[in-house]
């Protein structure tokens, strides 16, 4: 019988290419797959999807019985937890079989509280927009002052490129697109003009601010961010008073505000920008709160007149402390919330501001996540939060401020009879070399053997500062009903333990990022929850980047590795000022413009350090127009580590050819479906096919 010719692995060719980096001649002879409009380039990475389709065949089962398993603890039709804006309660509903989520509101009942006889008023259906479209992502939504008007932006592309429409409430119509390119927008308080940012159309920096009037005008250019490390984000206070434009470096910040009760003003910079200061604004009854580094490493918070709001008025509101991160406060008419994090553990506090008395919000487990829930009105007396864990399904409670006493609105269902009391999560703590200790957040189910024999799942991502949650997933129950452990390792390059955590794991310190990592997997291997050979690791994005450097570093260490949507190749894009983010990232992986930086970076990029050794398996996912790490990336990287791994081990490459974003598909059922298939590959990869 002839051999399958689909079960040979695709070769891309190998076109001369040299790239003149420092002096250095550095061939990369698959630079040409970044030809996005070659059909040649079309026809090899579909020669992937074919060789991947053909390889996995024997999976579909698996992956079909997974999907089916993960749908089935799901509550299709479903509704979130209305909340209160003005007349009426927003909220948002899912019906079995359709994609996506339907935007509502009902007028507040006489009492002001939720009325459920009250009529239903559907603000957006995401189905109807979605109908012929292989994609479509809500960018955002903001309903005007008045009530009448809905603001709206929608990208059907996945290359986050979101035009800019309204919806009058009462008649349904729709106008526009009013602007392309969009990225943040808000109302002012006439409920008549509008402002909103759109990005550069080749880099894909927020640069231009832009306000228009809706009564026949035509959008008037405000602000233009001319320096390429800054971006810009448009916002409005708690109380709604001030309209707020961030220009934002990764290492500082400055803020312009305007009243929005005045949308012909000019705008006013607070501060400005000063090297290495990050301040945030918020308003209440003419006074500025302003979360601020400024001799304060984890920031804390200062109050300062409108009139007068510059430093020399400034009193300490919040002072700061070493070990506790402040990531931003919400003030209400007569309190204050302030979320907080500490030993990578989220907490809020809350202030009477009538009293100045503090408490503090309690949580009933050791290893949880906690974020602020959005409470729109000014004037509640209940503050709401989302919580959860990995082993409690997200929940939405009311607190209220002036008791303390937490009201849980909603926790989500789990169909099937989930029994929480049958899985244990708990906090591990690994060292790393230089002796930092490293936060696990750890899940299982009990019963679990910790004599090396069980399966582990190891997350993370350690970039940008962001701080990975201990959060739950209703797909993850079906890695740990297998008797896999699932592990989050808290490593440096994010927040979990403060600005520090961040600083030493970016710029000429990002390798402590990669060696956290390896270490988290080595004490695990040595504290027997699991063994090399049963070690299956995973990380998107600049996780991906994670995902390329440790299994260079140490493919002895992991089983299998799937690798989403991955920056792995760090040099050539970095070395690349015209593509998105290239020039803002600077300041974040370094300018490799600069040989000591770019000797550094060239010692880690993925890419340029693939060599000839055995690898472990290797799942590579990513979409044809993903505009935040650009498709060439993976494809270049597993066309040229297939010519030089010496295993046999699989290497796949799975590409979104149709529309999809950096976050793949924008359906809830397509999404589910790709999770299936990956989650179907690593257990697989462990010797779990059922």
């Amino acid at each position: 019988m002839a051999a399958d010719p689909a079960l040979t692995p695709p070769t891309a060719p190998q076109k001369a290419h040299t790239n003149l980096w420092h002096g250095e001649k550095v061939g990369d002879p698959w630079f040409w797959l970044r030809e996005k409009g070659n059909p040649e380039v079309v026809a090899y990475l579909n020669a992937e999807n074919t060789y991947t389709e053909a390889m996995t065949r024997g999976l579909q089962p698996f992956s079909e019985a997974l999907y089916k398993e993960m749908l089935g603890r799901i509550k299709q039709t479903d509704l979130s937890v209305p909340v209160r804006r003005g007349a009426f309660y927003y909220y948002s509903r899912t019906e079995e079989g359709k994609q996506y989520p339907i935007q509502c509101r009902r007028r507040a009942g006489k009492g002001g509280g939720y009325d459920e006889q009250a009529a239903e008023e559907i603000l957006l259906d995401q189905n109807e927009l979605a109908k012929g479209l292989k994609f479509l992502s809500l960018g955002g939504m903001a309903v005007s002052d008045d009530d009448r008007t809905l603001l709206f932006s929608t990208d059907a592309t996945g290359f986050r490129q979101y035009k800019l429409f309204t919806k009058d409430l009462a008649t349904g119509r729709v106008a526009g697109p009013l602007a392309e390119r969009v990225t943040s927008f808000a109302w002012t308080a006439d409920s008549r003009h509008l402002f909103f940012v759109t990005e550069d159309d080749v880099t894909k920096r927020s640069d231009k601010l832009w306000r228009l009037d809706l009564q026949g005008g035509k959008p008037e250019l405000v602000f233009e961010e001319k320096d390429e490390l800054y971006r810009v984000d448009l916002g409005r206070t708690k109380d709604r008073k001030y309209l707020l434009v961030e220009s934002q470096s990764t290492d500082t910040w400055e803020t312009r505000y305007l009243a929005t009760a005045k949308p012909m003003g000019a705008f006013k910079v607070l501060l400005p920008r000063e090297k290495g200061h990050k301040y945030a604004l918020e308003h209440r009854a003419g006074t500025f709160y302003i979360r601020t580094n400024k001799g304060a490493k984890n920031f804390c918070v200062v109050t300062a007149p409108v009139a007068t709001p510059d430093p020399k008025h400034w009193k300490t509101f919040i002072p700061h402390r070493k070990d506790v991160l402040i990531e931003g406060l919400e003030p209400f008419r007569d309190f204050l919330v302030v979320a907080e994090k500490s030993q990578g553990l989220d907490r809020f506090r809350i202030q009477d501001l009538k009293t100045g008395a503090w408490k503090g919000v309690t949580f009933p487990e050791p290893v949880y996540a906690a974020f602020p829930g959005g409470t729109p009105e000014f004037t509640s007396r209940v503050f709401r939060f989302s919580y959860q864990s990995m082993v409690t399904p997200q929940s939405v409670y009311d607190c209220d401020m002036a008791t303390g006493k937490q009201t849980l609105l909603k926790e989500t269902e789990v169909l099937g009879g989930y029994d929480k009391a049958q899985y244990v999560t708990e906090r591990q703590w690994a060292t790393a070399r230089d002796g930092a200790k490293v936060p696990l957040s750890v899940v299982y189910r009990k019963g679990v053997k910790r004599d090396g024999s069980a399966p582990l799942f190891l997350y993370a991502y350690g970039s940008y500062g962001i701080g990975m949650p201990a959060s739950f997933s209703i797909p993850r129950l079906s890695l740990l009903d297998r008797g896999m452990v699932y592990v989050i390792a808290h490593i440096r390059g994010g927040n979990e333990m403060g600005e520090a955590w961040h600083d030493d794991g970016m710029l000429m310190k990002k390798m402590n990022t990669f060696t956290d990592f390896i270490d988290s997997a080595e004490f695990l291997v040595k504290e027997k929850w699991t063994s090399r050979d049963r070690l299956v690791i995973e990380g998107g994005s600049a996780g991906g980047l994670l995902m390329g450097a440790v299994t260079n570093l140490r493919p002895d260490l992991f089983k299998a590795v799937h690798s989403a949507v991955p920056f792995v190749d760090v040099m050539n894009t970095m070395m690349d000022a015209s593509l998105p983010l290239t020039v803002g990232e600077y300041l974040e992986w370094g300018n490799p413009n600069e040989k000591t930086a770019y000797d550094y970076m060239r010692a880690y990029s993925p890419y340029d350090n693939l060599a000839k050794k055995a690898y472990p398996a290797i799942l590579v996912t990513t979409s044809f127009n993903d505009s935040q790490v650009m498709y060439w990336e993976p494809a270049k990287y597993v066309a040229k580590l297939r010519t030089l791994k010496t295993d046999t081990n699989p290497l796949l490459l799975k590409i979104k050819m149709d529309p999809a974003g950096h976050g793949g598909a924008s359906g809830r059922y397509d999404a589910l479906k790709d999770k299936a298939f990956e989650t179907a590959w690593m257990l697989h990869q462990v010797g779990i096919t059922k």
